[in-house]
């Protein structure tokens, strides 16, 4: 490989960079929501996985029955995340161009874990 395409390399890479950190930045700013129990609970979370809202229906609310609340809770936070994650990967992707896309070999980027 020549010198010149290897900086040409070099600087495609740093572009790929540049273009995944301004991507990991912008995740704050997706927000999806998840939901269990036809909607008795909803959660709101943004592309960096962090919980950003929950609202529970006071009809779910039973003290008798807490189980079944912490087991909605639980899957619409679930729901959640799993949706946060594939929007995460999709800014990434387009980010990226697509080009790491059957590269990365499972390999979580800092912020999207």
């Amino acid at each position: 490989m020549t010198k010149g395409n290897l900086t040409g390399l070099l600087k495609q890479a740093q572009k790929i960079q540049e273009k995944i950190l301004k991507a990991q930045e912008e995740l704050e700013n997706i927000v999806v929501e998840g939901s269990a129990g036809g909607g008795m609970v909803t959660v709101r979370v943004n592309g960096k996985q962090e919980l950003v809202g929950l609202v529970i229906a006071p009809e779910v609310v039973d003290p008798q029955d807490t189980e079944m609340l912490e087991d909605l809770v639980m899957a619409a936070v679930n729901q959640g995340l799993e949706k946060a994650q594939e929007a995460a990967n999709e800014q990434i992707s387009s980010a990226t161009g697509g080009l790491l896309g059957g590269l990365t070999g499972g390999i979580k980027f800092p912020g999207l874990t």
